[in-house]
């Protein structure tokens, strides 16, 4: 069992993981860690004594994504129209990575993770499958293509933020329409394969 950390040590914390979301969200994940602390108002010091790795911040600032991602898929399976849900899910985790820098950084290099997502992994398999069902999306699109749907807004936002930040909108409805079952042609390989992607995904952070 975890010893509860004590109230000055836990301020810290939070104070640490609030100065990250923000600088994270404006300028990415290459933030300097020294800085962080500095708009923490804390030493370097007390930064490594929470977080040994940089990779234990980042996990920390975008821990509650996961719940996000969650409610975001539970409510598009309450709409009635099972393409609507689909495509109301995909737009608002789109959403997420336009808003926030680093989170679109951590989209576009991390792929879901079966240990940590596992609820809403199942859900956004619920997604699809229900979409699939409806004959309204194309019944050779794969949870592992949906992931590359997100990547690629991940890149366009990337690309585009500072010229035209909302023309992802574009992008993506272009996907949406080559996801649809009545315009589906056959598809000339084969689909990735979850530990294929997990690979691809993880060589590019």
């Amino acid at each position: 069992m975890t010893k509860p950390l004590r109230k000055d040590a836990q301020r810290n914390r939070d104070l640490l993981i609030e100065a990250a979301r923000g600088l994270y969200a404006a300028r990415g994940l290459d933030v300097a860690l020294e800085e962080i602390a500095k708009t923490a108002g804390v030493s370097i010091g007390t930064l490594y004594n929470h977080f040994p790795q940089r990779a234990d911040l980042v996990n920390a600032v975008f821990a509650d994504r996961t719940e996000t991602v969650a409610k975001l898929a539970e409510h598009a399976l309450s709409l009635d129209d099972a393409w609507t849900g689909l495509t109301s899910f995909v737009e608002r985790v789109c959403e997420l990575q336009a808003a926030d820098r680093g989170y679109n950084e951590l989209a576009s290099t991390r792929p879901p993770q079966a240990e940590d997502l596992e609820r809403g992994y199942e859900l956004m398999t619920r997604i699809v499958e229900r979409a699939q069902a409806s004959g309204a999306l194309r019944e050779d699109f794969t949870l592992e293509d949906m992931a590359f749907v997100t990547w690629g807004i991940a890149r366009t936002v990337e690309a585009t933020a500072t010229v035209r930040p909302e023309v992802w909108r574009r992008h993506l409805a272009l996907l949406f329409d080559g996801m649809r079952a009545p315009a589906a042609n056959p598809l000339p390989v084969p689909p990735l394969l979850p530990g294929e992607l997990a690979r691809i995904m993880g060589g590019c952070g």
